[in-house]
This record gives structure tokens, sequence and C-alpha cells, in this order.
């Protein structure tokens, strides 16, 4: 039905359409219409401790406030990726503050991580049924100064981590008043020593190690990509997302809306997020799980990420221009590459 209800949500303003495609999520969650995509057990995996019953996922983002966890899971996903979360609750910037460039399949936001905060984030994870991973993807309050982050990570961290699966470090948003400046290795590192403090006691406390991962810009330069991926070595973090949105217009220069501030997603960014992955697997060594996310909006795309190193996929502007199918799609052309590319087994 996507095609058809696609025109009536993008002839609404982004934010309002937003919430009108979840309410129409929910009610067919409720009313059972969103069954029949179980995963087969041969196309899991288990990475970082946890088992994902496929390698597709949904990117931090569209369901900012964990409200829609069990909706969404019931597309198909492998796993869910909440947030971004603040440790207290944020507005946001001002409206408007999402734009579509439908002429090249993207959007540009600059919400500037409006949520509800911890707490309340929390609560939803912890009453969630979807059955699959489910990360949290925590972020800075904009009114924290940058000699503060760490201490405002944790704070967000202790709150939310009893109830995740993994938590994503969100450093990489062009959205928040120089957040980027925390992707500099000296200023990473003091945020992933804190939070790998916080695990420690968390784990203490309920014999559970908790996945971190550190989600990266796709406007880093090589050099950039390497000394994170060292960084993440070191210090035995989880695993890496590569990438968020970009703030270059050069692949959409003269379309409309091109012009506005913020992080463009979508198929425009594609290249750039591909990129990044081989030299971060490089650098990674083969064991460091990364996701790959940023333009894939087809199979083929979502192949081609794994190809180049990745080892989960998500999705989210892509979904917003395509609809439920292509999660659908994506996972049948993971699944068979995957199996392809299984070595046979032994017939002795």
């Amino acid at each position: 039905m996507y095609p058809l209800v696609r025109p009536i949500l993008f002839s609404m303003d982004g934010e309002r359409a937003h919430a009108v495609t979840f309410q129409m999520l929910e009610m067919a969650h409720t009313l059972g219409m969103l069954g029949g995509h179980e995963s087969k057990a041969q196309d899991a995996v288990t990475l970082m401790g946890l088992r994902f019953p496929n390698r597709v996922g949904l990117a931090a983002g569209l369901d900012k406030n964990a409200k829609h966890i069990d909706a969404l899971g019931a597309l198909g996903f492998g796993f869910i990726e909440a947030g971004t979360v603040t440790a207290q609750p944020q507005t946001g910037n001002a409206t408007p503050r999402l734009f579509r460039l439908p002429e090249v399949q993207a959007l540009i936001n600059r919400m500037g991580f409006p949520n509800e905060g911890a707490e309340a984030i929390a609560q939803r994870l912890a009453s969630r049924t979807f059955a699959g991973p489910c990360g949290i993807n925590i972020g800075k309050n904009a009114v924290t100064p940058l000699e503060d982050a760490a201490r405002n990570y944790v704070e967000c961290f202790r709150v939310v981590a009893p109830h995740a699966d993994y938590v994503t470090v969100n450093v990489s948003s062009p959205n928040t008043a120089n957040l980027r400046q925390l992707q500099q290795v000296d200023q990473l590192r003091p945020i992933l020593d804190a939070l790998l403090e916080a695990r420690v006691q968390l784990t203490s406390s309920t014999g559970r190690a908790l996945p971190i991962l550190v989600k990266v810009s796709p406007d880093l330069t090589s050099e950039d990509f390497a000394a994170i991926a060292r960084l993440v070595r070191e210090l035995r973090i989880d695993g890496m997302i590569a990438t968020n949105t970009t703030i270059t217009r050069d692949a959409v220069k003269g379309v409309k809306n091109s012009e506005q501030q913020g992080g463009l997603s979508g198929a425009p960014i594609r290249p750039l997020a591909l990129k990044s992955i081989p030299v971060l697997r490089e650098h990674l060594g083969a064991q460091v799980p990364l996701i790959a996310a940023g333009g894939i909006d087809s199979g083929e795309a979502a192949v081609a990420a794994l190809q180049a190193g990745a080892d989960l996929i998500q999705i989210y502007t892509g979904l917003i221009y395509r609809g439920p199918r292509l999660v659908k799609e994506i996972v049948a052309a993971v699944a068979a590459f995957t199996r392809s590319a299984r070595p046979a087994a032994n017939p002795g």
C-alpha cells in the first residue's frame, strides 16, 4: 500500500508525515497486518555476543523516543536502533528542520536530537517485545559544554544501558554545535574511557557486558578514519557504524532544498559512506564488527556494503522513499549473498 500512500505523506510537512506514518504503522501492527516476516535460522549471525536474526537493521533517527520498536520490528528488521537519546530531554532545533529532496531520494535534517530524555526512553526499552537486538544511540545535550561531554554521555548511558542490547556513541551528528569535534582522538578517548568504566560497573551489577559502538561521520579523511579505528581496537570498543549524515552538497548541487543547513542522507551519500568501509576494515582488523549505513536503498547497495567489509546493514532514508518492501528486498539480497559466500560443506 505504501506507493499509494506516499504521495499523500509527501504533501505534508516532513515531521507531520513522520507522525502520521507511525500512526498507520501502529494501527497495522495492532491489527496483525505486519506479520509473516520471520527470518530463516541460517540467516542469523552472532556478533558482539548478540544473535541477530538477520543482518538488516533500522538506523537511529527514525524512532528517536523508542515508541515504535515492536511495530518496526514486525517489518522484518533483524535489529533496531532507537535514538538519538540525551541524558536530559530537549526540544532540538527550531522548525522547519526536515527537508525532502525527492529528485535524488534524499533528506536534509537539522533536528538537533529532539527527544524525551533517557529516563522515558529507558522505560520504553524495558517494555518492548521485539525479539531482535535493540540498540540505543546516545548523544550530548546541546547545552552541555564540550569539556563536560564525557560526564553527559555517561549520565545517559547509566540510565539506558540496563535496558539496551548495545549502545552507540554518537559523536558525528552535524546538528549539535561543535559535536563533531568529539571525533578527534584526543577528545574521543576520554569519552570512551568514561563509558568503559561505567560499563564495568554495569557488568558487576548485572553480569552483562553491554557492547559499545562508535558512529562516525562520512566527512572524515582516511587518516581520521584510521586514527579512530586504531583507538577502537586499542580500547577494545565492540564495533563501529559508518556512517552518519554529510554536510557536503557536491552530489546535490542545484536540487531544491539542497541549500538547507543540516545533515544530508539518502542515495547521494552512498558513495561517500561506502568509501569509508574498506578504510575502517583495514584498521579495525577482521574481528571488530562494522555496521554500514548511508544511502543503502536497495539489495544491490546492501550487498556492495558487505563486499566492502561491513558485517551488518542499517537503513533509514531509503525506507522513507521506498517503504516497508525495502526491508524484505534487502533481507533477501543479503541472505543470498552470505549464503553464497559461505565455504562449501565438506562432503566427507
